[in-house]
């Protein structure tokens, strides 16, 4: 397809373009706009081939063909495939059928992009997937579900796709979902289960979660989009929900200020004292810091508990290499190990979001120190063969920001590092930030762009990619949405007016007049 085909728009310079380090939008929209016509394909597929309907079957669902993840946040379906034109269509059809099952929840892949599609302008394709959702998605089915992956993937995409075209259909079915999830909380603590089946309301954890506890990040990931089910459906007992877990947590001591990535939900007690700002407790800080903002910054014992728990992590796991490299470490049982994920790199972004709300004039403080943490970040990208950043690296043994086991190496087209450079642009307008931006851009296409699409790399630091065949969802809703907002203008989503939920999907702040946070 002609790149020139694929432009809606003639880009605008950018307004630093006359730094030599600078680069103009557009050749930076070139590219980035490539990736919106695979988006176009990918849906073409979904909704014009034969059977589409079965292609997204069993997403965030536990059946014999797919697990899911155990860490949060990378429950996804896949796309493979093998050809361009009509062979795409065919590759992303066998692509998702390879990997998901039938008879369960469909629409992840339509309702996760939606408002990519919409903030990238691409009606047509938003239009169908609005009448896709209004004949298709059905939530009345027996399947077990990831409380946490519907909620951020289909409430926070409904959502989004609602407050961004105002279409009732989307409110609705956000919803019906939500109503769906209520179950979940029918716990002693109030605490919710990670599962969930649809129909009968019989909720359970992870088997694999330390004494049968629910986690951190996934418990912890359900404020923003239940506020706003309370907001839009008049029902306050989706506000009141989330609200209770933060009283549980009140009452629990926290291990040096700390909060362990495990909580029994039938105690109410620590599971193992593991702590990680990264897999497992991530999203938990950034939904408390969100929640203040998202509030029209009246929910004060968010932001107390936000600004608290970023106290702690730096007292205790915030450390300097010795080449200087700012890092977030993981805490077992007040041992520390000098790791730190892909995952973990979000919170360079987090901590710039908060930096001007922050206590006792800390605000350039943290701004210095989401900076360090992005230095870090993009180092590890830099310091492998394809420029493109491992799952995990360490700073041990003569290492620093280099992953040193083999099941550390991949790379599977996650954001958290593109979302750090976009949060940093916002706020800095420091050009290095695109341009760390535009080397990413430069390395996918390069080492994950295959026939079929983009898929991960099972070693960043070999010469040569070997692809794993996956081209994870999240690439569609959070890397190439925080890639596409880079590069745009400012006035783009504004983040005195939206809030990203942990899936990116943009959330409105609620004006004060409408809040109304209950204790």
């Amino acid at each position: 397809m002609p790149v020139a085909s694929l432009l809606p728009f003639t880009a605008t310079p950018n307004r630093k373009s006359a730094s030599p380090t600078s680069f103009r939008l557009t050749e930076k929209f070139i590219l980035l706009l490539v990736f919106s016509g695979f988006i176009t394909l990918c849906f073409g597929a979904i909704f014009f081939l034969p059977d589409s309907s079965k292609l997204l079957s069993g997403v965030f669902f536990r059946s014999s063909s797919v697990e899911a993840e155990t860490r949060a946040g990378t429950v996804s379906d896949t796309s493979t495939g093998t050809g361009k034109d009509e062979k795409i269509l065919e590759a992303f059809s066998n692509g998702l059928l390879s990997y998901l099952s039938t008879g369960s929840l469909k629409g992840a892949t339509i309702v996760d992009a939606l408002d990519t599609l919409y903030i990238m302008e691409m009606y047509d394709e938003f239009e169908a997937a609005t009448e896709w959702v209004e004949s298709n998605l059905d939530f009345n089915m027996n399947a077990e579900i990831s409380v946490f992956e519907v909620n951020i993937r289909f409430v926070g995409g409904l959502l989004s796709a609602y407050y961004l075209s105002g279409k009732e259909v989307f409110r609705r079915k956000a919803v019906e979902l939500g109503e769906k999830l209520l179950p979940a909380f029918k716990t002693p603590t109030g605490i919710p289960w990670a599962l969930l089946n649809l129909k009968s309301g019989i909720g359970r954890n992870w088997p694999w979660a330390s004494g049968g506890s629910s986690i951190l990040a996934e418990y912890g990931t359900l404020h923003l989009e239940f506020m706003h089910l309370s907001e839009l459906s008049g029902r306050p007992d989706f506000a009141e929900k989330v609200m209770n877990i933060r009283k549980v947590l009140n009452r629990l001591d926290k291990p040096q200020g700390l909060y362990p990535n495990y909580l029994n939900p039938n105690s109410g007690q620590w599971g193992q004292h593991h702590v990680s700002v990264g897999g497992l407790g991530d999203s938990f800080y950034e939904y408390l810091l969100k929640a203040w903002l998202m509030s029209d910054k009246t929910d004060e014992e968010g932001k107390k508990l936000y600004y608290d728990a970023l106290q702690a992590i730096e007292k205790n796991l915030i450390r300097k290499s010795s080449g200087g490299l700012t890092y977030i470490a993981e805490w077992k049982g007040g041992l520390l190990e000098h790791k730190m994920g892909h995952l973990t790199c979000f919170a360079g972004g987090m901590i710039a979001l908060g930096a001007d709300g922050g206590p006792d004039d800390k605000t350039g403080h943290q701004m210095e120190l989401a900076a360090e943490i992005a230095r870090t970040c993009h180092e590890s990208y830099a310091r492998t063969s394809m420029k493109l950043g491992p799952e995990a690296f360490r700073f041990d043994g003569g290492v620093e920001a280099i992953a040193t086991r083999q099941n550390e190496k991949y790379f599977i087209l996650r954001p958290e590092v593109i979302e750090t450079y976009m949060y940093m642009w916002r706020f800095t307008h420091d050009p290095k930030y695109r341009q760390w931006g535009w080397e990413a851009v430069q390395a996918l296409e390069k080492y994950c762009r295959v026939e079929g699409g983009y898929s991960g790399v099972r070693d960043v630091y070999a010469n040569t990619p070997n692809h794993d065949d996956v081209q994870q969802s999240f690439y569609l809703a959070e890397t190439l949405k925080y890639l596409y907002l880079l590069f745009s203008d400012d006035d783009h989503l504004p983040f005195e007016h939206w809030v990203f939920n942990t899936e990116a999907h943009p959330l409105p702040v609620i004006k004060k007049q409408n809040v109304e946070i209950r204790h």
